[in-house]
């Protein structure tokens, strides 16, 4: 459902302020960025659009948003960096919060954190990283069944069972680490049906 995901918990332990170790150009990343509490639900109607341009402005040379989820209070993604990555997260995390403040016709904070980022090294951890940002709304939604409109899971070309792609511009940009491209293939398809498991690449 558009609007579905938990409610924003105040306990929730923030990323840790400690220094990120040096980003590998040849592995793509996991990133999550988390909603301020009081916003209205990101995959709201008047929300969700604007983050998908403001996402599809994002990608360039130096940086690529290959996949995406937007939920309730949090954004996934799966991104390159042939450069910084923390330089590149931030300027789309500006991006971002600045297309939530012009729509909602606010000013202030949206994100409540650090981002919080995990290095994916291995074919199988790129894989698992797919299905957990592409099938995220069924953490949170159990019964949720087909592919998520709030995620990029209409432009996905890796699914096991052959789907027409979404006619609109793609959203997401093209993989050019072999990871992310070719790599995670390997370990099969994905399936419409699958379940996220926790991503488990390096943090960093």
């Amino acid at each position: 459902a558009p609007g579905a995901g938990r409610r924003p918990s105040e306990r929730r332990r923030g990323v840790p302020h400690r220094r990120r170790p040096a980003h590998d150009v040849r592995c793509p990343v996991h990133v999550t960025l988390r909603a301020t509490p009081g916003l209205p639900s990101l995959r709201a109607e008047r929300v969700f659009p604007a983050l998908r341009g403001a996402l599809a402005r994002s990608s360039g040379a130096a940086f690529r948003v290959l996949q995406f989820s937007v939920q309730r209070d949090h954004v996934h993604l799966l991104v390159e960096s042939d450069g910084s990555l923390s330089r590149g997260v931030q300027g789309l995390a500006i991006r971002l919060a600045k297309a939530v403040n012009r729509t909602l016709a606010r000013h202030g904070r949206v994100w409540s954190d650090r981002y919080h980022s995990r290095r994916l090294a291995t074919p199988r951890e790129v894989r698992n990283a797919l299905v957990y940002v592409l099938h995220n709304v069924r953490k949170h939604v159990p019964h949720f069944r087909g592919v998520d409109s709030r995620s990029s899971a209409a432009w996905f070309s890796g699914w096991k069972k052959t789907r027409e792609t979404a006619r609109a511009p793609s959203p997401v940009a093209r993989a050019r680490t072999w990871l992310a491209a070719i790599g995670w293939r390997r370990h099969g398809l994905i399936g419409e049906d699958e379940r996220p498991q926790r991503s488990r690449g390096r943090r960093s």
